[in-house]
């Protein structure tokens, strides 16, 4: 790898800019370089927002994500907004609750990130960090101990346990899920 681009989208108080930070300080922990940027609508929660990731072996010598290798996203809007700015061979990871265009079906993998919070964890507000996990497995991007270690040290105290449980269940999904997501990325 000398550098990946990363695009986190989603709705205002889904916590994917505070994903973004975690992803870029992981990869920092990894002793890459990194850059994250954000930005969203005016409304608190609700609006869009989005977080742009770049990690890199080498210097970055621009901070913003032009075309994405990685886009995830848990909001139909920001999947229409942004699915047409990817690479050619990047990956499309969108909540399953997203119904993807058929001409992109092929390349996108659709999990559910969204129910996974809510009905394994009991908690919404973390399909952000189950994301963080399904992005780690799918791509290595990142170590898993150095995404560990950046989750504990950006999430509130007294929802340690609670995250490193989201984190594991967003690796659990691409593996139970490996072999059909491995054949789409093969097409």
């Amino acid at each position: 790898m000398s550098s990946i681009e990363i695009r986190l989208s989603g709705s205002g108080g889904q916590g994917l800019i505070l994903a973004g930070i975690i992803l870029a300080e992981a990869a920092i922990l990894d002793g890459k370089n990194s850059v994250q940027s954000q930005s969203y609508g005016p409304e608190a929660r609700g609006g869009s927002s989005k977080a742009e990731i770049i990690i890199s072996d080498e210097y970055i010598t621009y901070p913003k994500v032009l075309k994405p290798d990685i886009l995830l996203t848990l909001a139909p809007s920001a999947y229409l907004c942004y699915k047409n700015d990817m690479k050619e061979n990047g990956i499309i990871i969108i909540d399953e609750s997203i119904i993807p265009n058929d001409e992109d079906a092929q390349k996108v993998v659709r999990l559910p990130i969204i129910k996974t919070a809510q009905e394994v964890i009991g908690r919404a507000f973390v399909a952000n960090i189950i994301s963080l996990g399904v992005i780690a497995e799918l791509t290595n991007v990142v170590t898993k101990e150095s995404l560990e270690r950046a989750v504990l040290n950006r999430v509130p105290p007294g929802t340690e346990e609670i995250n490193k449980r989201a984190l594991t269940e967003g690796y659990n999904l691409v593996k139970m899920r490996g072999s059909e997501i491995w054949q789409k990325q093969m097409i």
